[in-house]
């Protein structure tokens, strides 16, 4: 029993790092030949929806989905058996993410129609950011983050400007053209400025007096500007940060690359890595 108990314990010890060791080798190669059964299983799913191929190879797309279904039980059987405390895992977001990506085909079995529920394993495409756990990525993903957050104020301000702006301008094209020209409502003259100011242009809605002409002239034009700034905002804010990095060290963290950190620091802010200060 205890040469048994023993070798389990390997087998768990073992398991784990190629799972849930993105660091390793073996680790990376998993995440990615799992990253490459997500993709062809939403491919499938979303092929099942053309009903010509799916008239054609039915047969075969359920073959397929039965099989990656199978694999990924297998792999959320493993990532349960092989964690000292599995239930953290189940209840975490990608344990319940794993959990549906393999309901559906079972539900399949006793429910019809549930089968194409199975395309919620392309929210299993968010593990990506574990496969990228690389300095580079993670110094980049931080500056990125820290611009956002620092921009939040600014941007929060545009959208109010922009919310503001949308209903002042819906408000007089409802009174300038009327349910005539199917401007029937205030929300539905509002719902013209979003899709003229964002420059979609469904053409379901359009003006045909000359001033709402004009009118709408001016809101497409103001809709470049309105899709610049943001851009701009969150732009300016990760130049700046970087030129004020740049004076501060050269280096990032060897360990998450992080950047934020005095020159004289002996550990990094972020995951507590010692510096070599030699």
């Amino acid at each position: 029993m205890a040469e048994l108990k023993s070798k389990y314990d390997r087998f768990r010890q073992k398991a784990n790092v190629i799972i849930y060791g993105t660091s390793t080798k073996a680790g990376r190669l998993f995440d990615l030949i799992l990253l490459g059964l997500i993709l062809l299983s939403v491919v499938l799913v979303m092929m099942e929806t053309v009903a010509e191929f799916d008239l054609k190879y039915h047969s075969y797309l359920v073959l397929l989905e039965w099989i990656i279904t199978g694999l990924f039980t297998i792999e959320y059987i493993l990532r349960i058996i092989t964690i000292n405390k599995p239930w953290k895992y189940m209840s975490s977001f990608y344990g319940i993410i794993d959990l549906l990506a393999i309901l559906p085909m079972y539900l399949s079995i006793f429910f019809m129609g549930t089968s194409i529920l199975t395309v919620v394993r392309s929210l299993r495409l968010l593990r990506l950011f574990k496969i990228l756990n690389h300095p580079q990525f993670t110094s980049q993903s931080l500056q990125l983050n820290q611009a956002i957050k620092a921009s939040k104020g600014k941007i929060i301000v545009f959208i109010y400007f922009v919310l503001i702006s949308t209903i002042i301008i819906g408000s007089i094209m409802y009174l300038v053209e009327g349910k005539e020209s199917g401007f029937t409502s205030i929300p539905a003259s509002i719902y013209w400025t979003i899709v003229t100011l964002t420059t979609v242009g469904y053409g379901d809605i359009s003006p045909e007096t000359p001033l709402g002409q004009f009118i709408a002239s001016f809101v497409m034009i103001l809709g470049y500007g309105i899709i610049a700034v943001p851009t701009g905002i969150v732009t300016a804010e990760i130049a700046k940060r970087t030129h004020d990095k740049v004076a501060i060290h050269k280096k990032p963290c060897t360990n998450c690359g992080t950047e934020d950190y005095p020159e004289n620091a002996n550990f990094c802010p972020h995951c507590g890595h010692s510096f070599d200060t030699k």
